[in-house]
């Protein structure tokens, strides 16, 4: 059976003072809740905890700290929950918690942040020449705040997330005689990685280069993925059988494995500088496509290419996506680049069918053809 009472505090001369608001007490699971209605009002108290009791009834009993949650305890719940599930961007997420987020939301209520404080942080960001993509990943990282929050039960609604437009879509991609060309120019431990991701479409850093040979099967010409080191959490499997050049590049490796292996050097990485794992490429790679001509590309065109080249191959789109780990059509679409050369097929075919139509009859003698079809 609940209760309404008022708190009282005693002081040090023996008087006791009664605070205004009514507090309710109600059971869950025979253990006590003490919640305050923040009511003066004692009917509007035994209104609430009549509905707290009723809810208890039915099991939909709302968290007596819904919408008390502070930034803060927002904050590291989020940062629990990016280590529990081992998520890479846990150190972006606390730099922009440090150096964005706090000195503006610290101290409040996650349900003080309206949707017009938003607007204003984000009109702050702005100002401050942040471009739009780093101020939608600073808003995600809050709305995230607000999605855990309301699973724990501690928020019973979210405000809209006024999200900018992005205008950050690349459209660069390679030639196949671009491809080629920088590739020589690049030093011979780097030029089996640029060849598997021009085939592949994988991602260098975090798919290419952590590959072990425990992950090769030279006899069946399989290479897996491990779901730990993709983007989207799934493995994937690359059979490299019928791409020659993918094979030879993958033979030469383990060739250069036994000659580390004769020296006492044990390299469980494909790809490696030495035997050790290649960290970083970025001067070497900007100095070959500059000496390659096509200055300004990064590593992602290959998978931007990758995906050209399935589409331009006939390659059916679930395959595709099963080889380069795009997990929705959406934003597979994305990397389908078209450029000149396609534009220049796409209006030749209709000129070749143009071809065809002095031979086709007129429209006065297919009339014709008509009424006699009818009069016959």
């Amino acid at each position: 059976m609940g209760s309404v009472y008022r708190r009282r505090r005693r002081g040090p001369d023996g008087t006791s003072k009664v605070f205004p608001t009514w507090w309710i007490k109600y059971y869950v699971g025979g253990r006590p809740v003490r919640e305050s209605t923040g009511m003066i009002k004692v009917t509007v108290a035994r209104h609430m905890l009549r509905d707290r009791e009723g809810s208890v009834e039915h099991g939909t009993l709302v968290n007596p700290r819904a919408n008390r949650i502070t930034f803060e305890e927002a904050a590291e719940n989020l940062l629990t929950d990016y280590r529990a599930n081992g998520r890479r961007s846990i150190g972006e997420a606390e730099r922009r918690i440090r150096l964005h987020l706090e000195p503006v939301f610290r101290k409040r209520k996650l349900g003080g942040i309206t949707t017009d404080r938003l607007r204003a942080f984000v009109g702050v960001r702005q100002a401050a020449g942040v471009a739009n993509v780093e101020i939608n990943r600073e808003l995600s990282v809050l709305r995230r705040m607000f999605s855990l929050a309301r699973q724990d039960g501690l928020m019973t609604h979210r405000p809209h997330f006024p999200m900018l437009r992005e205008n950050n879509v690349r459209t660069g991609f390679f030639e196949h005689d671009h491809y080629l060309e920088v590739v020589r120019q690049l030093p011979s431990q780097l030029r089996p990685v640029i060849t598997f991701a021009y085939y592949t479409g994988w991602r260098i850093r975090s798919e290419i280069l952590p590959v072990q040979w425990r992950q090769v099967d030279m006899r069946a010409c399989i290479v897996r993925l491990d779901a730990v080191t993709t983007k989207n959490g799934l493995g994937r499997v690359l059979p490299f059988s019928e791409l020659p050049e993918l094979r030879s590049g993958l033979e030469e490796q383990e060739r250069l494995k036994s000659e580390l292996g004769r020296r006492g050097v044990i390299c469980p990485w494909v790809f490696h500088r030495n035997g050790r794992p290649i960290r970083d490429f970025r001067t070497a790679w900007k100095d070959a496509c500059e000496a390659a001509g096509c200055p300004g590309r990064i590593p992602q065109d290959l998978r931007r290419t990758a995906v050209r080249n399935f589409e331009r191959a006939g390659v059916p789109r679930s395959i595709a996506m099963q080889i380069t780990g795009h997990r929705t059509e959406s934003v597979y679409r994305r990397y389908d680049i078209v450029d000149e050369a396609d534009l220049v097929d796409g209006m030749r075919r209709p000129g070749r069918y143009g071809h065809t139509l002095g031979t086709l009859p007129s429209r006065e003698d297919s009339s014709e053809r008509r009424r006699n079809t009818v009069s016959n």
